[in-house]
């Protein structure tokens, strides 16, 4: 009987707790272009265009800290952007994963971690 119970403890918490959560991470996904990335005394700035899927365009930047174990310099070209929930991250900001294009970031490794900044 309390296998019984606890299964269905688990049961509700997957899907009234980490279902919500995955249906929000597909709404903070983005196309993110880089068009160029340089290191300023150790930070690592990446320039370029992030469209949401309702089409939207923004100019930003990602930005992380060149010795963190998930900062890298992309190559120009067009990635998958997914804005994490707040204070999740290294930063204090708004964090964001960068993904290779047409990647599942479910079931992808991200390229990079980085702090993102609308201009």
């Amino acid at each position: 009987m309390k296998r019984i119970v606890f299964l269905v403890a688990v049961t509700l918490f997957f899907l009234l707790v980490l279902t919500p959560l995955a249906r929000g991470q597909q709404d903070q996904t983005a196309t993110f272009t880089v068009r160029s990335s340089e290191v300023v005394t150790g930070v690592v700035i990446i320039s370029g265009q992030m469209t949401t899927t309702a089409g939207k365009r923004t100019s930003v930047e990602l930005q992380c800290n060149k010795g963190m174990l998930m900062c890298t310099v992309p190559q120009p070209g067009t990635y998958v952007l997914v804005r994490l929930p707040k204070n999740r991250g290294p930063y204090e900001c708004a964090n964001v994963d960068l993904y290779a294009e047409g990647a599942d970031p479910e079931t992808s490794e991200e390229i990079g971690e980085y702090c993102l900044i609308q201009k």
